[in-house]
């Protein structure tokens, strides 16, 4: 059976056609995961009263008290059972295709209604053993515990309470990605023109702020607009916690219009 790539079922509120469209891209619309800001009411209301260098410290402080992490989890280290959002991007940033990478996928699929294209290779069908792989890790006991997509939920909402307060440009970012045209996450759905693109891409992806980084990871580097509301992701909203010396973002997917650009 055949694999589309979208879920009609989310939690935005939105029809996901529409959210992973394009047309969402270019104005998008503000995202909420229901009812994660009702539900995390004082976190938000509480970092309203102070600036950007406290916002990073009351969000780890929150998440530590509302899923019982400690120090060792809030480093991202598995001392312990219960499994934490920190561990979890570090195990994407070392290697999407990893069970961990799974379970954010799934994360992805189930909130935002975008379905994994790849895991470790292209998913085409129902039936592909790569869709069997991917199942087998979303749902492995190891790292799906501890309300790990509640953890993810709040991450999001942080990320767009962040960049929407304290961007110093707002609404979107522009970020970098290397394709390989023979073997990647991202299908090439219509080329406009030489250089103008529309690419569907896996339901998260890595991106980098820096083209000459994204550079390295590929054969063509496309440029993205990417508006907020489809960063999951990125270092400036935990400082000394997420890695920098790629500038990655982990960025929803959705068909977006990209650029071929030329890195010298």
């Amino acid at each position: 059976m055949e694999l589309n790539h979208l879920n009609t079922l989310n939690l935005i509120g939105i029809p996901t056609t529409y959210f992973a469209s394009p047309a969402f891209n270019h104005s998008p619309l503000p995202i909420h995961i229901n009812p994660v800001r009702q539900m995390d009411a004082p976190l938000f209301e509480t970092m309203d009263r102070f600036d950007q260098d406290m916002a990073p410290l009351l969000f780890m402080e929150h998440m530590r008290v509302a899923f019982e992490l400690d120090q060792e989890q809030q480093a991202g280290q598995p001392k312990s059972f219960g499994i934490s959002y920190l561990r979890m991007l570090r195990g994407w940033l070392f290697d999407a295709n990893r069970p961990e990478g799974a379970v954010m996928k799934g994360w992805a699929e189930s909130r935002f209604g975008l379905r994994p294209l790849f895991h470790k290779e292209p998913i085409n069908s129902l039936n592909d053993d790569a869709y069997y792989i991917y199942l087998m890790e979303k749902m492995s006991p190891r790292f799906n515990n501890n309300a790990i997509f509640s953890q993810f939920d709040i991450l999001y909402e942080y990320c767009q309470y962040f960049l929407e307060r304290f961007a110093p440009v707002k609404g979107k970012k522009i970020l970098y990605r290397a394709i390989n045209l023979q073997n990647d996450d991202a299908r090439i759905i219509k080329r406009l023109s030489k250089r103008d693109w529309i690419v569907r891409n896996n339901c998260l992806t890595s991106y980098s702020a820096c083209r000459e980084r994204a550079s390295e990871f590929g054969d063509v580097v496309l440029e993205v607009e990417v508006p907020y509301q489809k960063i999951f992701c990125c270092p400036e909203i935990l400082p000394g916690t997420f890695p920098t010396y790629e500038h990655e973002a982990i960025v929803l997917g959705g068909d977006f219009l990209s650029k071929k650009i030329d890195v010298f």
